[in-house]
């Protein structure tokens, strides 16, 4: 996926150590560059589009600025919707994490098999999680960087519920406020440069707790050495969870 407008400046570092996080942009950001299906909704037809080969689904799709449709003033213009799912990689209850839509024009009729890039002039993006909705703009999400473990958050999440499952529980000593009575299971649901954040799951209903690392990451090399320092801090932390056991 690529964004053709200049760059604008990027917060200054000390900002970004105090964010606890993803902001709705960097979520947006992350899934345009990294999700591997979307739905493309254009004349009327709707189209799944997947990426079995690693890339992402956007491929050649490019979002330019609208001010740049006057560039092409003879392209054929071209109502479009891009509809992606943020699905979780563990098996949590309720696994669908978000939902993106993004609309535009297409100067082009869309086909996903062409060899040619398509332009679309970016109109929104709309992001739905349980928090609610969310509208993100071009200027936003150039202003942002895709998640640098967006690539490999399933393989590090599989593998901590499947090869360290017993550490997982030990996380919710550090989880504020405490969990209420009655938890029955937890499970990692996100991890992201800012953190990892966890599923708490009751008989009735289900609460996500977010764990925060000490500072941001910018690369994945550089998770475990943050992990292990939540690990060292639930040795610190008081027991109760309230988890069954």
């Amino acid at each position: 996926m690529r964004l053709y407008r200049p760059r604008t400046p990027q917060p200054d570092p000390a900002e970004r150590v105090r964010a606890l996080e993803p902001t709705a942009a960097e979520r947006v950001r992350t899934l345009l560059a990294t999700a591997h299906s979307m739905s493309v909704v254009a004349d009327g037809r709707a189209e799944e589009v997947h990426r079995l080969d690693g890339s992402d689904a956007m491929g050649h799709v490019h979002l330019h600025d609208p001010a740049e449709a006057a560039l092409h003033p003879e392209a054929r213009r071209t109502p479009v919707r891009l509809e992606f799912t943020d699905i979780a990689p563990t098996a949590v209850r309720d696994r669908l994490r978000a939902r993106l839509t993004v609309t535009g024009i297409l100067e082009a009729p869309y086909a996903a098999h062409a060899t040619e890039s398509f332009c679309m002039e970016y109109g929104q993006a709309l992001l739905e999680t349980e928090r609610g909705r969310t509208f993100v703009t071009l200027q936003e999400l150039h202003a942002c960087e895709a998640d640098p473990l967006a690539a490999c958050e399933a393989g590090m999440l599989t593998h901590l519920v499947d090869r360290h499952s017993e550490l997982v529980p030990l996380l919710v000593r550090l989880v504020r406020p405490y969990p209420r009575p009655g938890l029955l299971r937890v499970l990692p649901v996100a991890l992201d440069r800012y953190g990892m954040t966890l599923r708490l799951e009751y008989a009735d209903t289900h609460t996500d707790a977010r764990l925060p690392f000490s500072s941001p990451v910018d690369h994945p090399d550089e998770v475990r050495p943050q992990i292990h320092a939540l690990l060292d801090a639930t040795r610190r932390a008081p027991y109760g969870s309230g988890l069954r056991t």
